[in-house]
C-alpha cells in the first residue's frame, strides 16, 4: 500500500488544502492528513477545533486520515505511520522556494523518505490561511475559498 503524508498547521484549512489531498489520493493509497504545530504561528483555531474540520471535510473520502501530530516532526509522524511521502501543496515560487528548503532538511534527517510537490489549479493558486484570516476578520466573503464548515467556524470565531 503506498501511503503518504501531508502534514501542515492547516489554520484554517482551504479549498487549496482540498485540492491537494484530491490530487494526492489519486497517487496514493492512503493519505494522512496531518495537523502539526508550526512554532513561527500564532493560531486562531485550537488543534482539537483543527481536527475536527478536516474530519469533517474528509469523512467520506476512504483515503484520507486525519490525525493531529502536534509535538512531532513530520519525517518522524511518516516513519511511524509507514509512508514513504510527504506531500505539499505548492501556489508560487515563493511556496517553491520554502517547501524546496523544508524537503532538504527532511532529506537529511530521514534519506529514506521523498517530498513531492504538487501544484495547485489557478483557482486556489492565491489562497492562505492567512489571507483567509485577514479576509474573514474584517467581514470579507471568503465562501469560495474554504469549505462551508470552514467559512461557518470563522463567522463563529470572529463574531461576524
Amino acid at each position: 500500500m503506498r501511503k503518504a503524508i501531508f502534514p501542515g498547521s492547516f489554520d484554517p484549512l482551504t479549498n487549496g488544502h482540498v485540492e491537494t489531498v484530491n490530487i494526492a489520493t489519486t497517487i496514493f493509497d492512503k493519505v494522512f492528513f496531518v495537523i502539526m504545530t508550526n512554532t513561527n504561528k500564532k493560531y486562531l483555531f485550537t488543534e482539537e477545533e483543527r481536527l475536527e474540520i478536516a474530519k469533517t471535510v474528509f469523512k467520506d473520502n476512504s483515503k484520507v486520515e486525519v490525525i493531529a501530530r502536534p509535538q512531532e516532526l513530520a519525517v518522524d509522524v511518516a516513519m511511524k505511520l509507514g509512508a514513504n511521502t510527504i506531500v505539499r501543496g505548492l501556489r508560487n515560487d515563493a511556496d517553491f522556494n520554502y517547501e524546496r528548503e523544508i524537503a532538504a532538511i527532511n532529506k537529511t534527517l530521514a534519506p529514506q523518505l521523498n517530498t513531492i510537490l504538487l501544484l495547485t489549479g489557478p483557482e486556489n493558486s492565491f489562497i492562505s490561511s492567512t489571507m483567509i484570516k485577514e479576509t474573514a476578520t474584517f467581514g470579507g466573503d471568503i465562501t469560495k475559498l474554504v469549505p462551508d464548515i470552514v467559512s461557518e467556524a470563522l463567522k463563529k470565531k470572529l463574531n461576524k
